[in-house]
């Protein structure tokens, strides 16, 4: 509960820097939330996350779908949903009508069994910023080897 309340207070007072996940060999990340956008009427909140200076960050756009939060992941080169649902929390493909990326080139880029597994990463409700680490902890091992570079 501490450890929740200290995280969101971080998250609103500016960048934030986390341990990453061991799977992945990246040590830290950067969560910044991106302000001043004229949003649309469904984003409520965009942030952009950073795991090394000098590749461009990944960007998540929260929306709101009844009770559930959609968390949309973009880059150059891939795109995916982490979201909200009845089962828990966890990774989804985007829908045809919102995708920016190329299909083939995302399928190249994310691993399919890494999708798989992590369907649903946790049963619970998760809180925004629980969903935030979350989603910056776990979106390295959606990609394929060959391709890590375009996050580290």
């Amino acid at each position: 509960m501490i450890r929740t309340t200290v995280l969101a207070a971080l998250l609103f007072a500016g960048p934030i820097t986390f341990a990453s996940s061991p799977e992945t060999g990246l040590t830290e990340y950067k969560i910044t939330p991106v302000e001043n956008l004229i949003l649309g009427e469904n984003i409520k909140k965009v942030w952009t996350v950073d795991y090394s200076e000098f590749e461009k960050p990944v960007t998540i756009t929260l929306q709101k779908v009844g009770k559930y939060n959609r968390f949309i992941v973009r880059s150059k080169f891939f795109e995916l949903v982490y979201a909200s649902c009845n089962e828990g929390f966890g990774v989804k493909c985007i829908k045809n009508s919102e995708r920016n990326v190329d299909p083939k080139i995302c399928s190249s880029v994310l691993n399919e069994q890494q999708m798989q597994n992590q369907r649903i990463l946790t049963s619970n409700p998760v809180s925004e910023e629980q969903a935030l680490e979350l989603i910056a902890s776990y979106l390295p091992d959606l990609i394929n080897e060959e391709y890590r570079h375009v996050i580290d």
